[in-house]
């Protein structure tokens, strides 16, 4: 599904990530583990085409991503949930859900977003809220039903269960292990290895932008 081969990026001259490749196949969770600073942001942006890739290969379904614009890798299916979750206050939470759609012309958005309440009934509950007023525990589940709205095949996460309380984190693992039941790649970062290591098939450790080590999930 997704293919990393010896990505370097630099930012302001500086390398941040160092010869990264990585895999992640049609229905299965692969986790991406380092310490703050290690490249694991860096990794989903530039998947996603918000940072500039130096040199190496970016390809998803075998197609090659690392000169597409951003814009354009989401039409392709690739849903991103970054750290910050970027969910704009002032609007709901059903117009924050819309505005992938909205931004890409999909067609089938309304098909697209019963789709996510069903999967996702406590996102539903809180469709005519503001972003705003939700706790941080939710609006990272709003921020995940967001990406989803484009993220068909393809679903990359940033520090998902960070700050999440034990049964809010349980949740966010029932949601991801029932997408890639579904057939979907999803791609975790995370600092803590114990919250991705229960969910992924493949753990890839990454420190001072450079691929560590590799080892099989629990």
């Amino acid at each position: 599904m997704l293919e990393l081969e010896n990505v370097h990026v630099s930012l302001r001259g500086f390398p941040i990530l160092r010869g990264v490749s990585l895999e992640v196949p049609e229905g299965r969770i692969i986790g991406l583990v380092g310490r703050n600073g290690a490249g694991k942001t860096t990794t989903l942006r530039a998947i996603m085409g918000l940072v500039p890739v130096r040199s190496g290969s970016i390809r998803f379904e075998r197609a090659d991503l690392t000169r597409l614009p951003a814009h354009r890798r989401a039409s392709l299916g690739i849903g991103y949930v970054p750290e910050d979750r970027r969910l704009i206050g002032p609007l709901t939470v059903e117009e924050n859900l819309l505005l992938p759609a909205w931004a890409i012309g999909m067609r089938d958005a309304p098909d697209r977003l019963r789709w996510i309440y069903r999967l996702m009934p406590e996102v539903e509950e809180l469709a005519g809220r503001r972003a705003a007023q939700l706790s941080g525990g939710q609006q990272k589940l709003v921020a995940l039903a967001r990406a989803l709205m484009p993220g068909a095949r393809l679903l990359l996460l940033d520090e998902p269960f960070e700050g999440l309380a034990p049964a809010m984190a349980l949740r966010m693992g029932e949601i991801l292990r029932d997408l890639q039941l579904k057939g979907m790649a999803i791609l975790i970062a995370e600092s803590d290895l114990h919250r991705v290591s229960a969910l992924a098939a493949r753990i890839y450790t990454i420190e001072r932008g450079e691929i560590q080590a590799t080892g099989e999930g629990e």
